[in-house]
């Protein structure tokens, strides 16, 4: 039976050793717990609370002050994310442009909602303030693909291009 993040038993386990490995080679002091949770997200694409707590025993670090620094830091995430990811600029020259037009158009495509991810986890839909592009608005980025000018009728044919 596959988990969460598309892994049966056996190869959750090896996830787990996989990461208790690299806790062991960094040290269990508090100065290791983000680069061990980069690492953590870096195995299971996403920290859900087992992977936290796993985190929290092996490294002798309670639990709440793992969730505190996940839920902290933006790049952490807690839901699984898409093999893609959309982000849209929302700086001032892009919102002015239509950007809100673009997120509400890439909403209706994918029917999810900003920060969700689309059921066959092929998209997560994010936003930003400005990507220092402004001659291009409204910009959106799809993993480290630009894409500027874009219109909500040129949304579906872009996301055409990822599988």
């Amino acid at each position: 039976m596959a988990t969460k993040n598309g892994c049966n038993g056996e190869c959750e386990r090896e996830q787990y050793a996989t990461l208790d490995t690299f806790i062991a080679s960094h040290g269990t002091g508090r100065d290791a717990l983000i680069p061990v949770l980069h690492r953590a997200q870096n195995i299971f694409g996403y920290l859900p609370v087992p992977v936290q707590e796993h985190v929290a025993k092996a490294m002798d670090i309670p639990a709440s002050e793992v969730y505190g620094v996940v839920s902290f830091y933006h790049y952490f995430t807690m839901q699984p994310r898409g093999r893609h990811t959309i982000n849209v600029c929302l700086g001032t020259a892009c919102y002015v442009r239509g950007a809100k037009k673009v997120v509400d158009a890439l909403c209706e495509e994918l029917n999810i909602r900003m920060g969700e991810t689309t059921a066959d986890r092929r998209f997560s839909l994010m936003t930003q303030r400005c990507f220092g592009a402004c001659g291009l608005a409204p910009v959106m980025m799809i993993d480290d693909d630009v894409h500027g000018r874009v219109t909500p009728r040129k949304v579906a044919a872009i996301l055409e291009r990822y599988e």
